[in-house]
């Protein structure tokens, strides 16, 4: 059974994008990564936020523009309140959560769905379906942007680790969320 995985980078203090969600930060931050280098082959689906899929790729216009630097290619679902009219190869546009959880998860074939957007990850870990969540810490501090989980008012989200490992340009923390 495919399982949700939210998969990000993210900055020491705790920013996903930069001001505007500038993403060009985390070119400084790409290379060698065998964790995200391995994952790609176990991700069946993205489920994207319309923002974050018409966002701000730090690789546009080159041959590693997409998720995991152009390394992945499948099918996307994004949720958004206005869908367009018209669609793309392997793009699914959706406009409530229950039903771009059950697509992507059909989709994927019993490999991950990969979350890619906080707004979409809150909205999860809210509904009770994210399952794991796979940072990469960069070694700098934003200032301001998204931030990774953002639920004003507070919420406490349990989580257990699952694995760490420090890499050249980051730090990997793997982390199953609880459902205590």
């Amino acid at each position: 059974m495919s399982k949700l995985l939210y998969s990000v980078t993210m900055s020491l203090d705790g920013f996903i994008t930069g001001p505007g969600g500038d993403m060009s930060w985390m070119t400084d931050y790409q290379g060698p990564n065998p964790t995200a280098e391995d994952l790609v082959a176990q991700i069946g689906a993205i489920l994207v936020g319309n923002r974050t899929f018409r966002g701000d790729d730090p690789n546009r216009g080159t041959e590693q523009e997409g998720a995991f630097g152009g390394a992945w290619s499948g099918p996307q679902f994004v949720l958004t309140h206005n869908p367009p009219a018209k669609s793309a190869p392997d793009i699914t546009f959706v406009t409530d959560l229950d039903s771009a959880v059950t697509a992507a998860k059909a989709a994927a074939g019993g490999k991950y769905v990969n979350v890619l957007g906080a707004d979409v990850a809150r909205q999860c870990i809210e509904a009770g379906v994210l399952d794991e969540v796979l940072v990469f810490i960069a070694p700098v501090l934003l200032g301001d942007g998204v931030r990774l989980f953002d639920h004003p008012g507070g919420s406490t989200v349990k989580l257990e680790r699952l694995r760490a490992d420090h890499m050249p340009l980051a730090t990997m923390l793997w982390f199953r969320v609880s459902r205590d």
